[in-house]
């Protein structure tokens, strides 16, 4: 008996040995699609000055919401040391994933001193998702993790376990005043890292108070304000964008109403976790766990009802207190019934999950050295490079460009774009320039217009496409410099 219960335990932490392997060799491959140019751009920027970085992507002096403490915590390092850009997203890489995993390993164990219930909870929060590949920063699903590690969503995540770690162990013990304020510092700094991922830490920090036993009595209630004042008091003063001007939303609806899409593929196997969320709240109508998975839903269902679709990144809000609570249950299952038969079934869960995800694979192994099982198992494609370009843009110019890629990578080098890559609340012209871009490149512009636009925006670059519109590559106003890939042409602007 005594082998047969070691056994689940030494076969998680054997899964959960092999999975970290994997991300550590991501940190040093760091696949390269999504957002990281842009967190490169304002590791570039604040290099480049930490005071007044300007917008990270196009060449106006506004603020930005991507200037966190962590991004200005890294920028400080590089400055320190001289590493370039993206070797100082590698070390943000390794920090956020010890940040995540020591995180969840903490907070698991506010809930089982079980030795499976850490490992378990680690592998239902990387492979419990779906048989349809999901990646969204601040979901730390295996796919979604190797492409986002250098993220700030993957640091903040980080800080908000342990936010919630702290905080059921201060309210059991009955911390004093410092602890608190030391509780709001932390939310704070995940708010300001990663704003959606801190509407999940506040969505937290509201359950598990809710749901303390016994309950805080007035001394830690003011404690707690006092903490909550200390955050607020941050948030107001952070110098480096308004917080508040977020909540307005930014325009940022459309971006997110993709996830909403297709969410029983996405998501099935989480079900079994809404299981062990029914056992847990049929225990305990004040379980914090099962009280932050309502608080998602509502909001997540909310967004979709009344079309704020970026509402709908609370979803790990609804991802994660069911994984874990499956971990939980599965570690502490004793008696007969579903909670006797969650264990088997959770580890074919998981099987599933792994395999569905086992592409990731291909980002740090060459094709021949993958299983040949897994050879053909679905992954995120990984982006080109545009190195062949960077190495002729001098940091600080600005080029125009229309393709998908390039707008998001260029300005991890130093260089700027006339229309920025994402939405921006803080760029006031932001819809002038995307039809400026639009305009260059339009069959019918006439070539006086195109010239007026590099002149307006000081372009002194082009990266285009053959016959993909704009001043023709022969145009006395142009030079070629360079020939990529895909028959992407730089050229460099001499008389604009």
């Amino acid at each position: 008996m005594a082998f047969r219960a070691r056994l689940p335990h030494r076969a998680a932490a054997v899964a959960v040995l092999l999975l970290t392997a994997l991300l550590l060799l991501m940190v040093v491959r760091l696949p390269w699609s999504g957002d990281l140019g842009m967190h490169g751009a304002v590791l570039e920027r604040l290099r480049a000055d930490l005071f007044h970085p300007g917008n990270p992507l196009v060449d106006e002096d506004t603020v930005s919401p991507y200037y966190s403490p962590w991004a200005v915590a890294l920028a400080l390092v590089a400055t320190v040391s001289g590493w370039g850009t993206f070797g100082v997203l590698r070390l943000a890489a390794l920090g956020g994933l010890a940040l995540l995993g020591s995180g969840i390993a903490a907070f698991v164990r506010t809930f089982s001193r079980r030795r499976a219930a850490v490992p378990l909870g680690l592998l239902c929060v990387l492979l419990l998702y779906g048989v349809r590949l999901f990646a969204w920063s601040g979901v730390p699903g295996l796919s979604s993790l190797c492409l986002t590690l250098a993220y700030p969503s993957t640091f903040a995540l980080g800080l908000t376990f342990h936010l919630w770690a702290l905080l059921r162990w201060g309210l059991q013990e009955a911390w004093g005043l410092l602890g608190f304020l030391g509780l709001g510092m932390l939310l704070a700094a995940a708010l300001l890292c990663h704003q959606f991922t801190g509407a999940v830490a506040v969505l937290g920090v509201g359950a598990l108070l809710v749901g303390a036993r016994p309950g805080p009595d007035r001394k830690l209630w003011l404690r707690m304000a006092a903490g909550g004042a200390l955050a607020m008091l941050v948030l107001l003063c952070w110098p480096y964008y308004p917080f508040l001007a977020l909540l307005d939303g930014g325009g940022m609806d459309a971006v997110h109403r993709p996830l909403y899409d297709f969410l029983p593929e996405r998501f099935c196997l989480v079900g079994l976790g809404v299981v062990a969320l029914a056992i847990r709240w049929w225990r305990d109508r004040r379980d914090p766990l099962a009280l932050l998975f309502a608080l998602g839903a509502v909001i997540f269902a909310a967004g979709w009802l009344s079309g704020h679709y970026a509402w709908g990144r609370v979803l790990p809000a609804m991802l994660l207190p069911a994984q874990l609570a499956l971990a939980v249950e599965v570690a502490e299952a004793q008696g007969a019934g579903l909670r006797r038969a969650l264990p088997a079934v959770t580890v074919a869960a998981l099987l599933v999950g792994a395999w569905m995800q086992a592409g990731v694979l291909s980002y740090v192994l060459r094709r021949d050295a993958i299983p040949p099982v897994l050879r053909d198992a679905p992954a995120f494609g990984l982006w080109r490079g545009l190195g062949w370009a960077v190495a002729r843009v001098p940091k600080g110019a600005t080029v125009m460009t229309d393709d998908f890629y390039a707008l998001r990578t260029l300005p991890a080098y130093g260089p700027y774009t006339v229309a920025p890559a994402y939405p921006d609340l803080f760029l006031p012209d932001e819809k002038r320039r995307r039809d400026a871009t639009r305009r260059y490149f339009a069959p019918a512009t006439s070539r006086a217009e195109r010239l007026g636009i590099l002149k307006e925006y000081g372009v002194r670059w082009v990266l285009q496409k053959n016959g993909g519109g704009g001043l023709a590559p022969d145009d006395p106003a142009l030079r070629r410099a360079a020939r990529g890939p895909g028959g992407l042409a730089l050229l460099e602007v001499v008389r604009p």
